[in-house]
């Protein structure tokens, strides 16, 4: 094994990326591994001296050292015994010897031996190379100068005997290094002797390696700092890494400062005051169609801010993936300034707060919401065709006396015990069946819901909200209406109304009113059931199901579909098949038939409620942009708010965009930038220290740390979004309890739940509800609901520490925080220099590496002395046939230095002329960031994942040498080693057969 191979396993060793070690005899001795915990010998030791050599290896503290011994063997028992005594007392000779004075006079020694020039030493180390340890020195650093399998680098010494006047010779010694390092030459001294000769001119090479940085303070070869880039993925104790892709963190969600403002916090009773608020318009275009009529009606929606926005906002458009047809366009539009009085300020956030809960299923009361000033803006509804607030609907829907009615409020799904969770069907329906389960007695029963825990229901909420609509029920109804658990209503005006189901709890909106069915019709069997009749009419199966005798049989039924939870209408939630174009026109909409004297309407019309639940995902997309604008705006550079925001939106967000592609050019384009600062800026370091620096500079521990300290995590859109867990003005997100504990913290969870978000449309599409999803409740299902009662106890903490958490809860408000990996953020910094590199060029990229604190500007000077080169000896110009290289090329080289240091492999003997090592590290990243940039330019419609396969196809050894055979630059080829040549040619011959 060559000595870098073995080097670099000691260094996979040290790090943790080789966990096991086989070695021969040979590292008995000097093999320096602090961190070793098991050393297992399979040959024993053949001295005492090399027993105790190798049992310095296992060093760490609790550490096992192992011998391997024969069986019955007499000979290796008796050795052991004797290393083992041997050890003992060495160590107790280490320890009684405390006596220091015989070496009272080193001191005086050293410095006699600094004075004659015998000794090197650093003052801040105090590290000390004398003539004995120079040549070794300079053996070493040679051995670690980069180097491929056909180049030997060693010191080489040429000696020049000196005869004096009285007879006597002396010698000096010429020190010649490989060509790759710092320098080249360098003579020593004369001496008396040839060993002393050699010893002085390392010496002195020592001392000069040492001055131009080549070594470091502890006189050992500089490898271009500490390898913080190369660590592995998990520390000793086994915690993720900062920088790769297991270390999460939560960091707090961000807020854009325009969205802030206290006139949110004013109440009724502030007096006369008036406040301007900024009204933007929401402006909807569908494109596509779909038969629901509810989907195809524009957004009558308008948002009231405190601040003008910045004008970038009016040229954003977003677009809503409302049905697997079409699509809605959208985009906000400025209108004049509203003025509200208290009165009306107070009307518009009562409306708010109403509209808001049923959207996101959220009991909120206006009277007692809190308010919070650093996210300040009011949906109010408009005239249609109008920029006209609809004052009427705001006041008849704000003080409607229906909210007073606890089904018409937010209902969130109930949360069900651990035993509960397997349970299949409905969540809410298992839950009313509790509640009709308990009506019969006068206890309370606990309705805990989402994160509010000890939200008590009473025994008889059901009856109270229309389970008995009324004791009198009137025999003659008159035409044209319906007598529903809240009164008559004219069937003309029902289409499309929303009403609440009182014995479910459910919500509809009514699809038509099916006058050719009523109670006593005949109720439709489950598709392939051919057992008995189990329910011989509607009136029959609500006996039997809800225990209710229907009193107005006669009345049509209401044909109602469910109303569907809030949605994220930012991702594409619909795969376009065959399959699915040929179903286009089958209507699979699920319906149910109601009972009308159990269904009650509600106070919001189905249109609007059907419009607002496309205001989350607005509003999502709107407070990203004003953090994507605010962030530009703190770098200083101006370009497209949208780009921005893209380089801040991640894969897992699942939108139509997102940082990848941009990340894959920041990343080649940051490592060219990175790789021309290092070699303009220091032309002694070779290609190896070049690397570990770019390294430091580029890699994702750096910037992490560098996207911290400028506060990136704020901004970062890292998560799919998530209705439920968004945050509305006035109404405060709530968990599910179901997501709620110990497990949601760990990063696994949380992973976790990011994968299941992309099943939660599929999920969400069978909650609309037909008539056989509440007949698959089974009386079996019903008795468990009955027995399983007893375990719902009261549950009241009002007069306990509401500040307090339970078990498995974290304190305070987890919508507002969000795990991000801090491979994440590093990204983030290579796709912002990418967006910044595309829309702007090269200016605005360093600009923005300037703002981050990558370094990236090099001195004139710099540039002139690397386009300098270095100083070629005639006979070396002379040798080459420059004419041809540059016609082969195409280019004429005004600095013809630089075209033979980059012909000149590192096995030539040195001649003056550096190796190429250096112009391939710099020529790398300038490679790898053209072929980068060709792709992401050409193919602009490829995934990132398939440009990274082309690139890689691209930028591929075997392909570069094929261009330079094709061209015959390898004629031209400075180098001293037969192997090479030997491979060269084993290369060339089948490419050379192919084209002949």
């Amino acid at each position: 094994m060559r000595t870098r191979q073995m080097q670099e396993t000691i260094s996979k060793f040290k790090d943790g990326r080789v966990t096991l070690l086989v070695a021969t005899s040979v590292a008995e001795e000097g093999l320096d591994i602090r961190q070793c915990n098991v050393v297992i010998r399979f040959d024993l030791a053949k001295t005492v001296l090399a027993y105790i050599q190798s049992r310095g290896r296992a060093r760490k503290p609790g550490s096992d050292y192992i011998l391997m011994l024969e069986r019955e063997n007499l000979t290796h028992d008796a050795f052991l015994r004797n290393a083992r005594n041997s050890e003992e007392t060495l160590r107790k000779e280490a320890i009684e010897r405390s006596d220091l004075s015989h070496l009272k006079g080193s001191a005086k020694l050293l410095s006699a031996e600094l004075a004659s020039g015998t000794v090197y030493q650093v003052e801040g180390t105090g590290a000390v190379v004398s003539l004995n340890s120079a040549v070794g020195l300079v053996h070493f650093f040679c051995s670690q100068l980069p180097s491929d399998r056909y180049s030997i680098l060693r010191p080489e010494f040429r000696l020049r005997m000196h005869e004096k006047e009285n007879g006597c010779v002396e010698y000096s010694c010429e020190l010649q290094l490989p060509c790759n390092a710092p320098f080249e030459r360098i003579e020593g001294p004369s001496c008396v002797s040839i060993r002393l000769a050699q010893q002085y001119v390392c010496l002195e090479a020592c001392k000069k390696l040492h001055e131009m940085g080549a070594i470091t303070d502890y006189l050992l070869p500089d490898m271009g700092g500490t390898e913080e880039g190369e660590k592995n993925e998990s520390t000793d104790e086994g915690e993720p890494v900062p920088g790769t892709a297991r270390h999460r963190e939560f960091y707090p969600e961000g807020i854009a400062e325009s969205l802030q403002g206290d006139w949110i916090l004013m109440q009724k009773d502030s007096g006369d005051a008036n406040v301007v608020l900024y009204m933007y318009k929401i402006k909807s275009e569908n494109i596509g169609f779909t038969k629901d009529s509810l989907l195809m009606h524009p957004v009558n929606f308008a948002v009231m801010f405190g601040t003008e926005m910045d004008s970038e906002i009016l040229s954003m458009s977003m677009e809503l993936f409302v049905a697997r047809t079409m699509t809605t366009k959208t985009s906000l539009e400025l209108c004049n300034p509203r003025t509200l009085n208290m009165t009306q300020l107070d009307m518009v956030k009562n409306f708010h707060v109403r509209l808001m809960s049923i959207v996101l299923d959220v009991d909120v009361d206006p009277a007692t919401t809190a308010w919070d000033s650093s996210k300040a803006y009011l949906f109010v509804p408009l005239i249609v065709g109008t920029s006209d607030i609809d004052w009427y609907l705001i006041e008849n829907i704000a003080y409607n006396i229906s909210w007073n009615n606890p089904l018409q409020r937010a209902r969130p799904d109930v949360y069900l015990g651990t035993d509960e969770r397997a349970l299949g069907g409905d969540r809410r329906e298992y839950a009313f069946a509790k509640l009709r389960a308990s009506m019969t007695s006068h206890n309370k029963i606990c309705h805990p819901t989402y994160g509010k825990r000890g939200a008590v229901a009473d025994f008889d909420i059901v009856k109270e909200t229309g389970l008995i609509p009324f004791e009198e029920i009137m025999d003659d109804i008159p035409d044209g209406m319906l007598l529903m658990a809240d009164g008559f209503h004219k069937v003309s005006e029902l289409a499309g109304v929303m009403i609440t189901a009182a014995h479910s709890g459910k919500r509809f909106y009514v699809d038509s009113i099916r006058e050719d069915l009523n109670a006593e019709s005949s109720f439709p069997r489950k598709d392939g059931y051919l057992g008995p009749v189990e329910y011989n009419s509607y009136a029959d199966y609500y006996k039997q199901k809800y225990g209710r005798d229907l009193r107005c049989k006669k009345q049509p039924l209401i044909r109602g579909r469910g109303v569907s939870h809030c949605k994220n209408l930012l991702s594409p939630r619909f795969e376009c098949t065959e399959a699915s174009t040929n179903e286009e026109g089958q209507d699979k909409t699920y319906y149910v038939m109601l009972p009308p004297e159990l269904c009650l309407v509600h106070p919001l019309p189905g249109p609007l409620v059907r419009g607002a639940q496309c205001l989350p995902s607005i509003m999502r997309r709107v407070e990203s942009m004003l953090l994507a604008i605010q962030l530009k705006h703190d770098i200083g550079y101006s370009i497209p708010a949208s780009k921005v925001l893209e380089a801040l939106t991640a894969a897992s967000c699942q939108e139509t965009f997102c940082y990848e592609r941009a990340e894959l050019l920041g990343d080649a384009y940051l490592k060219w930038v990175v790789s021309r600062w290092l070699f303009l800026k220091f032309p002694q370091k070779h290609e190896g220290q070049l690397t570990r620096m770019r390294q430091q500079n580029v890699s994702n521990m750096v910037l992490y740390e560098k996207a911290l300290q400028k506060g990136l995590q704020a901004y970062i859109q890292a998560d799919r979004f998530a209705p439920c867990r968004w945050t509305a003005p006035g109404v405060p997100p709530v968990f599910d309890e179901d997501v709620k504990d110990d497990d949601f913290i760990s990063d696994k969870r949380s992973l976790r739940l990011q994968n299941n978000n992309c099943n939660e449309e599929v999920l969400e599409s069978s909650s609309d509800l037909n008539c056989h999803l509440v007949h698959i409740q089974s009386d079996k299902c019903n008795k468990e609901a009955k027995d399983d009662s007893s375990e719902y106890e009261v549950l009241d903490d009002t007069d306990g520490d509401s500040s307090s958490t339970e078990e498995g809860e974290i304190e305070g408000d987890l919508s507002s925080y969000r795990v991000l990996s801090s491979k994440t953020l590093a990204d983030v910094v290579e796709a912002l220099i990418g967006v910044y590199y595309v829309e702007s060029g090269p200016k605005a990229a360093t600009h923005l590496m300037d703002w981050i604190g990558i370094p990236s500007r090099y001195d004139m000077e710099d540039g002139t002395r690397a386009r300098a080169g270095c100083t070629v000896p005639e006979t070396v110009l002379r040798s080459i046939d420059f004419e041809k290289i540059e016609m082969a090329l195409g280019y004429s080289f005004r600095e013809r230095s630089l075209l033979v240091e980059a012909i000149t492999h590192a096995s030539r003997p040195a001649s003056g002329v550096p190796c190429y090592q250096r112009l391939e590290f710099v020529g790398d990243a300038v490679l790898d960031h053209l072929i980068t940039r060709y792709l992401f330019f050409t193919y602009t419609d490829l995934p990132p994942g398939r440009l990274t396969d082309l690139r890689a196809a691209a930028v591929n050894n075997e392909n570069f040498a094929r261009v330079a055979v094709k061209h015959g630059l390898h004629l031209h080829l400075r180098h001293g080693s037969s192997a090479l040549e030997t491979q060269v040619s084993t290369f060339f011959l089948p490419i050379f057969s192919s084209q002949i």
